[in-house]
């Protein structure tokens, strides 16, 4: 099914027009307890909400669990949930995946809408399919592609996010910018510079960049669904990220997910130029400005092992090569690239000392 992505600046209308647009005998609202109190009152007072089942879960991806996961079947069943019902999910990449993956699989499936309310949300998790849930110590490990009846984007909900989140979801955007093949978009989103206090400026100048960055999204999603090939092109920095970013969760310092990526590109930018060719200034542009915004990880070369480890379980890889996404050039793909144990450590050097 294609998913339609709405770019609004009224949700309240979108919303109503959404639900209106899905028969269904009971609608449930998923929101955590921050976009609860901060996001649902926007639209809490509409008619088409008016009988809605509230479902709140906690914060933050710790929360992204099997016992969350249940948590929430249990109250869509004892809400009377039925094949029927409808959900509305509302948050930010977390909850839009568990959220999906919830309602994908109770009764066999129920249609959903998605409303997210952080950058990362809206230019990544809650398009294209993908829904899931962390599993023994891993990123998403255990999910389905399902598609959302509709997501509805307002770029207002992220005045209401801290710059961290603002910077989490950015991070999705440099990604889409280095594998379109559109060098202007790129260097705008490498010469914008985020807010330090007042983010207002900030959010008025991503709202035509967030629709170029769910566009470059959306058009390798409709060629490849499933992740069979193009698709893969989405994974840059995601191999060694998501590493990262299970290793931070193990250690009980959970980090958001844009920065693990933000250094992820930059470990695989490294391996695009050392086994590509990838341009050195295009790196060094990127990799300064991740430098600048996002700072540095606090793993030792000690964490090196573990990290490898967490490498091979990726989803992506096959006869037991750790598999990577690579560029040859902005917008010129290389799928599918293996790294030696040395050359990954020599990545993770560079993202740690430059």
């Amino acid at each position: 099914m294609e998913q339609k992505v709405i770019i609004t600046t009224d949700i309240r209308q979108s919303l109503a027009d959404a639900v209106a647009q899905v028969q269904h005998d009971r609608l449930f609202v998923l929101t955590d307890a921050t976009t609860h109190r901060l996001c649902l009152p926007i639209v809490a007072d509409l008619p088409c909400l008016r009988d809605a089942r509230h479902i709140v879960i906690g914060c933050g991806d710790a929360e992204k669990t099997l016992q969350t996961l249940s948590d929430v079947w249990a109250q869509l069943s004892d809400g009377g949930g039925t094949r029927h019902s409808l959900m509305v999910n509302i948050g930010g990449g977390m909850l839009t995946d568990l959220g999906g993956f919830a309602a994908s699989t109770f009764k066999r499936g129920i249609p959903y809408i998605n409303l997210p309310t952080t950058l990362l949300a809206m230019v990544d998790a809650s398009v294209g399919g993908k829904t899931g849930i962390n599993f023994n110590g891993l990123k998403n490990e255990i999910g389905v592609f399902s598609t959302a009846e509709s997501v509805l984007l307002d770029t207002a909900f992220l005045r209401t996010l801290d710059r961290q989140n603002l910077l989490s979801g950015y991070a999705e955007m440099l990604k889409h910018g280095l594998i379109s093949n559109d060098t202007t978009h790129l260097n705008e989103l490498l010469t914008l510079e985020p807010c330090v206090t007042d983010n207002t400026d900030f959010c008025i100048a991503l709202s035509p960049l967030v629709a170029t960055s769910v566009g470059v999204k959306q058009r390798i999603v409709e060629q490849d669904p499933h992740e069979h090939g193009l698709r893969k092109a989405l994974n840059l920095g995601h191999t060694i990220g998501h590493a990262i970013e299970s290793l931070a969760l193990q250690s009980g310092r959970p980090m958001l997910h844009g920065y693990a990526v933000a250094f992820g590109l930059v470990c695989e930018l490294y391996l695009s130029c050392v086994k590509c060719g990838f341009p050195t200034s295009t790196m060094r542009q990127t990799v300064r400005y991740v430098r600048e915004h996002y700072g540095a990880p606090t793993f030792t070369c000690d964490d090196y092992p573990a990290l490898f480890d967490l490498m091979t379980h990726d989803k992506k890889n096959t006869a037991g090569s750790i598999n990577f996404t690579l560029l040859a050039n902005v917008g010129e793909l290389r799928l599918n690239q293996t790294a030696t144990r040395d050359e990954i450590y020599e990545s993770l050097d560079f993202l740690r000392e430059g």
